[in-house]
This record gives structure tokens, sequence and C-alpha cells, in this order.
């Protein structure tokens, strides 16, 4: 009789559940009621403190290390799929930002040089020296600071549809109409969102996206509860506030290209081919991309064309 491992029973019946139910949903007209698609069943959460803060983080796989950075309107949550493909030959490391998803609230430190000390703390908790970084939106910002302090320490980095604050077009793109986000501050803010993050959250995936019915009902409930625990927007919000200090830091640290391969992915209704121009002030091996068909939102507009194009990178295809 052939031996099944009690984690590989668990694994496959996660996965076979979360068929039944998609299927389900599908016969039904409706969508599936996990549209956030869970991470495998094998990952492990941890919280994990760093630099005057303490990071929810998503731990799995086996093998070289990968760290997965979300952005705003999302939470690590939005990797599953990308984790799901890259486990099985690399250990995926997947935190929530300071003051974002489940991570702790510090008052301070969202400027994206200390968020970059952040990352490496967990990467010196969980032993690991080197990594494959992906990042999308300000995980951009928090995964460039990374970068260029710890140029060694990042083997690849796949950077994914926003700009570096103070790098390239920068003072350009501030008068974008679409992006008055940025400069949304001030001492009304918070009761100005509070009880309507829901609202604010779907001008986002609405505006932003090539299609927004790609941003189902699920997934906008999920994120729209996890923006409204208390203190999660008004943090958020901290993270555009640092934009200025970014700017300055960034322009210290483009003063040296970074020197690991880069694969610069545009989507293709959001920034598109200025990624990549944008990543070449600030490396030397910049190689561009484009999702085609999606607006800002890659991973939940083409999931399965960001994962393939990512795993390529990091295989060297």
């Amino acid at each position: 009789m052939s031996c099944i491992s009690i984690s590989g029973t668990r694994k496959w019946a996660t996965e076979l559940a979360y068929v039944l139910l998609t299927s389900l949903a599908a016969m039904l007209g409706a969508s599936p009621a996990f549209a956030i698609e869970p991470f495998p069943a094998e990952f492990k959460t941890q919280s994990i403190a760093v630099n005057g803060a303490t990071l929810h983080v998503r731990v799995g796989g086996k093998g070289p290390a990968v760290v997965l950075l979300h952005g705003f309107a999302d939470t690590g949550d939005m990797w599953a799929p990308l984790a799901r493909a890259l486990d099985k030959d690399h250990t995926v490391i997947v935190p929530d930002l300071r003051g974002m998803g489940l991570s702790s609230q510090p008052a301070g430190g969202y400027d994206k040089k200390t968020q970059g000390v952040d990352i490496a703390m967990v990467m010196d908790k969980l032993n690991v020296q080197k990594a494959d970084l992906v990042t999308h939106d300000i995980g951009n910002m928090v995964g460039y600071a990374l970068a260029a302090q710890y140029p060694d320490r990042i083997t690849k980095w796949v950077v994914i549809d926003a700009p570096l604050p103070g790098i390239g077009p920068w003072d350009e793109i501030l008068k974008s109409p679409l992006l008055w986000h940025f400069n949304f501050r001030g001492p009304d803010v918070d009761r100005l969102v509070k009880g309507r993050e829901r609202i604010y959250l779907d001008r986002f995936y609405n505006e932003l996206s090539a299609d927004p019915k790609k941003i189902d009902e699920a997934t906008r409930r999920h994120y729209a509860k996890l923006y409204a625990r208390p203190g999660n927007m008004h943090y958020a919000f901290e993270q555009f506030a640092a934009f200025g200090q970014d700017a300055k830091d960034n322009k210290v640290f483009a003063e040296k290209k970074l020197p690991m391969p880069i694969l610069a992915l545009g989507a293709e209704k959001s920034f598109g081919d200025q990624e990549a121009a944008v990543i070449r002030n600030v490396g030397s091996n910049v190689q561009g991309g484009i999702i085609t068909g999606s607006g800002h939102w890659i991973m939940e507009e083409q999931p399965a064309q960001t994962v393939e194009k990512v795993r390529a990178f990091l295989e060297g295809k």
C-alpha cells in the first residue's frame, strides 16, 4: 500500500475544495466565494519583529528565496497565484508592509528607506541571505530602497507598474489627474474616508483597470474589510505622505546604479513602456515588458500572464 503524507493530503484537499467551490460558483453564475485565491496549505504565517514594527509574513515552499511586495489597495494576499506557481522550487516570502494588511501600525517609518530595512530584517530573521524580488505599486518603492541599500542581497528584481519618487519624469507623473491620491492628505482625510473605505477603493479598481469587472465583488469586499481595520487607511495615507522624503532618498540611491538583472513590466493600459524607461535610470541591466490587456491591477486582471512572465524571468528563460 502506498503511503500518503498528512501534509500532502491536506494540500490536495485544499486545492480540491478550491476547484469545487470555483466550479460550483461558475455553474450558479456567481463570483466564487473565495475569489481571493488562498495560499497553498503548506504556507505558514509569522509575525516578525523588525525595526520598530511587526510584519505579518507568509512563508512557504523550498529552494532559493523570492520576496513578493504588494502596494496600495492590495495586501500580500494579491500574490497567492504567483506563490502557488513558485513554491515548488522557491522559498516564497510574502510580507504585508508596515501599517498595511495585518502588520502593525507604528507611528512613523513610512519612508521607503526605512521599509527597505524592514524587509532586509525579515530576510535576516528567516536566515535568508539572498533573494529574488518581485514588487508592485508602492512595493516597487520599498523594493528599490531594499535593493539600493543591499544590492548584494537581491539577485534579480521584477518591478511592476508604478514609478519611483524623484526618478525620471516624476514631476510630470505627479501632474496626472489619475494620480491625485498621491497628494491626498491633511487633517480631514481620515474622517472623509472612514466608513467609506469600499467607495474609496472602488475608485482605484474602476479607474486604474482595463476592465473593472476583473476586480470582482469578492475581491473588493476582501480588501475593503482589511482597509477598514482601525488605523489601516490612515497608515496607507502615510505611505503616500512619505513620497517627498522618498524622492530625496532615491536621488541619492540613484547615484549608483543597481547591478542585478531587472525586468520592468508595465501594464498595457497603465504605465506601459514608461515603466522600463523609469527603471533604466536606476539599473544597469534592465529589460522591459508589457502585461497586455491589463490596467494597473495585474494580478487581478491578468494573473496567468503575469505569473508566466515573472517565472520565465526568474528561471532565466
